[in-house]
């Protein structure tokens, strides 16, 4: 593995939690031949990973900042070739925790030094969005964190970036809350669920071996159902508007998904394992 870095630095890191920040630049400095970028746009966050070369990309930020990069490497198809690192910092870090990135600045970074790359499924469906740690339906409600005038003041370029990497979905005035649902859910091309079910929950996570791992909760009447589980490569929703949390954002209304399994798409850098 290269000991060259390319540490991309996210402003909504150094604005939200600059001593952090300092840390990890600092640890990946002592440790590796860390070239430090400090983008302040799209375009200089897509052209310092596009023109990384041997080295290795390190981003420092949030959940978002680590979406944005797969999201880049995987539409430039250079995803599967390189290896990723992420030293979490800013406001929303369960994704990176999930995948199990160390949250603490110093752990995380040392992580990158020392750590090892580890290949990981995802999901990818067929409106070009990208699942990494999994979906559910229906979406729960998200905390909105507050943020000050000056954290909001140096994010606003990454509505900009964000409509430049996905389709554009429709906007929501709020959250649904969650709520039974008919959906006809497909693994594989065979029926797990149907119209005529109504399903309180759905989850699905790329698990390993290519294969997606699924849980419907049916609505219970009388005696308590049971949840439904299935394994697969494949697995299509189908039913009037519904919404899903995918990772850290909420996508809908949509009447039809489909998710396919990716297997050992792309690599993370991740603590050894003992």
């Amino acid at each position: 593995m290269s000991d060259q870095l390319l540490v991309i630095i996210d402003p909504g890191a150094r604005q939200t939690d600059g001593e952090s920040v300092r840390i990890a630049k600092d640890v990946l400095s002592a440790g590796a031949a860390a070239k430090v970028c400090l983008p302040e746009g799209p375009e200089e966050f897509a052209r310092a990973l596009g023109r990384r070369g041997s080295r290795r990309p390190v981003v420092v930020g949030d959940d978002a900042a680590l979406m944005r990069a797969v999201t880049l490497l995987h539409r430039e198809r250079e995803l599967a070739g390189c290896a990723l690192s992420v030293v979490p910092v800013g406001e929303t870090l369960s994704l990176a925790a999930s995948l199990g990135v160390p949250t603490g600045a110093v752990a995380a970074a040392r992580a990158v030094l020392d750590g090892a790359e580890r290949r990981l499924d995802l999901l990818a469906d067929d409106s070009g969005g990208l699942v990494l740690s999994g979906l559910a339906i229906p979406s729960a409600p998200a905390r909105v964190p507050a943020r000050t005038p000056m954290a909001a003041a140096a994010r606003p370029w990454y509505r900009s970036l964000v409509r430049t990497l996905t389709p554009r979905p429709t906007r929501l005035s709020a959250i649904p809350a969650p709520g039974p649902t008919r959906l006809r859910v497909e693994v594989d091309g065979e029926a797990l669920v149907d119209l005529d079910q109504p399903v309180e929950s759905l989850s699905l996570t790329p698990a390993s071996g290519g294969l997606a791992e699924l849980e419907v909760h049916p609505l219970s009447v009388g005696a308590e159902a049971g949840p439904l589980r299935a394994s697969g490569r494949t697995v299509t929703v189908t039913g009037p508007d519904f919404h899903y949390r995918a990772d850290a954002s909420v996508t809908g209304p949509v009447r039809r998904r489909t998710w396919r399994v990716a297997e050992g798409a792309w690599g993370l850098v991740l603590p050894a394992r003992p």
